[in-house]
């Protein structure tokens, strides 16, 4: 069985995914308007894209024109899934695809597009066309969409045809670059559903995940399409997408040490500074723990203000429990080593969590770097 970039086969089902560096950075320029070394190279006089969405020139290399398409390839499935040169016409993008025929979108093009009814009336035809060959439908005007008349079929094609993730992605992008950025989030939701709820379609969960909800701009919107994915992965510890889960914040507490025993007089014992010698406080036990508060204390914070509202994970280790152990052992002993500079430990303290905080920002897909590896994956 062949293995697709875009996927897996049936046989690696049980096995860790990994994240793709190269499906990171793609997206994470697509997201970002293409930022790093884009240059918008075409003339503005030349406006392929558009001439062919208003019937003005056929795609290429096959000569066909886009009322044809919609008319007389709709419902062709055979057409449609063999045929592989229109799907880089009917959804343009500011990227090269397969099909070097094919014209790049430019941003006074995408302009233009959205200002002209006639393309967007035709853009949106052959949104549906796509939709059914793949068992779904539009159901209204704000991008929802629900399953259509023949989804048994159709969902059984796709789950054993990988190649359609391509262009898949594909659409997704071009629906944010032609005013339909909306319309994304509704059929990520639905794919998700299908895929780990209703289990219909499988296989596409990788590319749904690696790719599908990484072209949507909005970080909430992703956010929510992960949590909701977390919640219905399976195995659970499989997961990889997304902010880390967030432990229960009582579990922390449940581990702090008691309180020592009160002295006479109801009063807890204290530790005072000897007034003959300023350079004693230094060296006092209750010195080295204050120091160790101050550095934990923040750490801590920081660690749970970082990790945004995922689902809470189950697990039966709980973050910091070791830390406050070691905190119990030191107040009870005197340190092995006097903290002269408080300043110091604070400042050994801080990589700790600004690394803690780039594996977040990582995870949700805004840094492109640390991602794993994976095959590179062209554009459709």
């Amino acid at each position: 069985m062949n293995k697709l970039p875009h996927g897996g086969d049936s046989t690696e089902a049980t096995a860790k995914p990994k994240r793709s560096f190269y499906a990171a950075r793609d997206l994470y320029k697509y997201r970002h308007q293409y930022p790093q070394n884009f240059k918008d190279i075409r003339y503005q006089n030349d406006l392929s894209n558009l001439r062919f969405y208003k019937n003005k020139i056929p795609f290429k290399p096959d000569g066909v024109y886009i009322e044809e398409v919609l008319n007389k390839w709709k419902g062709d499935f055979e057409k449609l899934e063999h045929s592989h040169t229109y799907i880089q016409w009917l959804f343009p993008l500011r990227e090269q695809g397969l099909n070097f025929y094919a014209k790049e979108l430019t941003t006074y093009e995408i302009e233009e597009f959205k200002k002209t009814k006639e393309a967007i009336r035709r853009f949106l035809l052959a949104y549906k066309m796509m939709l059914e060959f793949f068992g779904i439908k539009l159901t209204d005007k704000t991008g929802n969409v629900a399953r259509a008349a023949n989804w048994q079929e159709r969902f059984q094609h796709l789950n054993e045809s990988q190649h359609n993730y391509l262009r898949i992605t594909r659409i997704l992008k071009s629906l944010g670059e032609l005013g339909y950025e909306s319309f994304k989030s509704p059929l990520v939701k639905f794919i998700l559903h299908e895929a780990l709820v209703e289990n219909t379609i499988p296989n596409i969960k990788q590319s749904a995940l690696e790719y599908f909800v990484y072209t949507i701009r909005d970080r909430r919107e992703r956010r929510k399409l992960l949590r909701f994915a977390q919640k219905h992965y399976t195995p659970s510890e499989n997961f990889i997408w997304g902010p880390p889960r967030k432990e229960p914040a009582d579990g922390a507490r449940a581990q702090r040490p008691a309180a020592p025993p009160a002295g006479p007089g109801g009063q807890t014992p204290t530790h005072k500074r000897p007034k003959d010698s300023r350079s004693a406080s230094s060296a006092a036990p209750g010195g080295g723990k204050t120091a160790e508060e101050k550095i934990g204390a923040p750490r801590e914070a920081g660690e749970e203000a970082g990790r945004p509202g995922a689902e809470p994970g189950g697990g039966d280790a709980r973050p910091g429990s070791a830390e406050e152990e070691r905190k119990a052992e030191n107040a009870s002993s005197p340190p092995e080593k006097t903290v002269s500079n408080p300043a110091e430990t604070k400042e050994t303290a801080s990589p700790p969590e600004k690394a803690e905080e780039g594996e977040n920002y990582s995870q949700d897909g805004e840094d492109p770097g640390n991602t794993g590896s994976g095959d590179e994956v062209p554009s459709p």
